[in-house]
């Protein structure tokens, strides 16, 4: 009996210790268990870490990529370590800076003939604006007047005001053959003849002193008066009349006489001007005054055309400037110019005038051509790369015909746009290129 009671106590006990060493290796087992997942999980959560980085990464290229050949390089625009709300604090703070971009291609820069021009400091003279007008000078003026009486016609059909003439050539002639009357040539014609036949009568008749001298005297001087009156109808006439002719090279200013017309001896029919030297004569305000001495050159645009002149390139030279008014009722004191006509400008024209003081440095400035205006507010576009640019308000100054000046707007080293702007002004309205960051 007390033998299997120890057998059965061996026995419980390796029962217990069979069970025992189940459980150990039970939680040995879930143990390895759970650090394999622990390590995967680890694994994957770098991975996806990774991943992330990896994204960012790709991301910051792509906007580096995105905006490759413009200068749009900001110390704000980092990628570094900042907060995504930091970086788009930034991004719209530089977008609120310089609105949206324009797209315009180098084919259509190529098509609108599009030009741009590198903005420096320069110097940039003072203006004066006002009107004037363009004359011929005193004395470079001849008047055609009637050589007879008669019915005026043009030597030329088509002739007209401003058309060239040549010294010694026909202008009109004049004709008498159709007046009532008569003709003025041949009466006096015969006229002369009457008396040249009646005075060699008197020098055979005044020896025998069958005509007295005095009564000698008389038949002379009425031959004389007849002779000088022939002769001076007689020059120039042709079969068609008596001729009238240029007396300069230059250009027909005025006709005072239509063709047709009816004319009497002396009266004027027409105004020949030369053409190599004009005057410009600008009216300054009482204001300017003490400017005047400072006056050192001029530009001009006539009234019929955009284009600008300038003295300088005219071999131009300032002739004189009024101390006082001309005139005792005009509040403005003239100032008078003189230039060679290179072909085209009218004498006549009034013009809008622009008196250059004194140079001052340093000015920012661009061509008139590249100003857009927009409801009183004046704009430029700005090249921002090759195929880019940028809408610009400007506060403009002193105007010299040609060039404008900026006081605001513009900063030296800037490309304006200076011909094609008004093409990239119509591109604008489809082509914008927004400048936002979206990630």
């Amino acid at each position: 009996m007390k033998r299997i009671s120890q057998s059965l106590v061996c026995l419980f006990a390796a029962i217990a210790f069979a069970a025992c060493g189940s459980k150990q290796g039970h939680d040995h087992a879930h143990d390895h268990e759970h650090g394999h997942q622990c390590e995967t999980h680890s694994h994957a959560a770098e991975q996806e870490a990774h991943s992330h980085e990896h994204s960012h990464e790709q991301d910051v290229h792509s906007h580096e990529h995105e905006h490759e050949g413009c200068d749009h390089s900001h110390e704000e625009h980092a990628h570094d370590t900042h907060s995504h709300d930091a970086h788009s604090h930034e991004a719209e703070a530089h977008s609120h800076e310089h609105g949206e971009g324009i797209a315009f291609t180098k084919q259509q820069a190529e098509a609108a003939g599009l030009q741009v021009e590198l903005i420096e400091p320069a110097p940039f003279a003072g203006v004066i604006k006002t009107a004037g007008h363009i004359q011929a000078p005193k004395g470079h003026e001849s008047v055609v007047v009637a050589t007879a009486a008669g019915v005026l016609y043009y030597a030329n059909p088509s002739i007209t005001e401003g058309m060239a003439v040549k010294e010694g050539k026909a202008l009109a002639g004049i004709s008498a053959k159709k007046l009532q009357d008569g003709d003025p040539l041949l009466k006096a014609k015969l006229a002369y003849e009457t008396a040249l036949a009646e005075y060699e009568r008197a020098l055979r008749l005044v020896d025998d002193k069958i005509v007295s001298a005095k009564e000698f005297e008389q038949i002379r001087l009425r031959y004389e008066t007849a002779k000088t009156t022939y002769e001076g109808q007689a020059q120039g006439m042709t079969d068609k009349g008596a001729a009238l002719m240029s007396p300069m090279d230059g250009y027909l200013k005025q006709m005072l006489v239509p063709n047709g017309g009816f004319v009497e001896v002396g009266q004027p029919v027409a105004i020949v001007t030369q053409t190599h030297r004009l005057q410009l004569r600008a009216e300054v305000s009482e204001r300017d005054y003490a400017l005047l001495t400072k006056i050192s050159s001029a530009n001009f645009r006539p009234s019929y055309t955009d284009k600008v002149y300038k003295m300088s390139e005219l071999n131009g030279r300032l002739v004189a400037y009024g101390k006082t008014a001309a005139d005792e009722a005009s509040y403005y004191i003239p100032v008078t110019f003189e230039f060679d006509n290179v072909g085209d400008i009218v004498p006549g024209a009034f013009a809008d005038v622009y008196l250059l003081t004194s140079l001052e440095p340093d000015v920012l400035s661009v061509p008139v051509s590249a100003l857009t205006e927009e409801q009183g507010l004046y704009y430029v576009y700005v090249q921002v790369c090759a195929e880019e640019f940028m809408k610009r308000g400007v506060q403009l100054g002193r105007r010299d015909g040609e060039r404008v000046e900026i006081l605001h707007g513009l900063h030296g080293g800037e490309r304006v746009v200076t011909q094609g702007a008004y093409q990239v002004k119509l591109a604008s309205v489809s082509t914008a290129i927004p400048h936002g960051h979206s990630h």
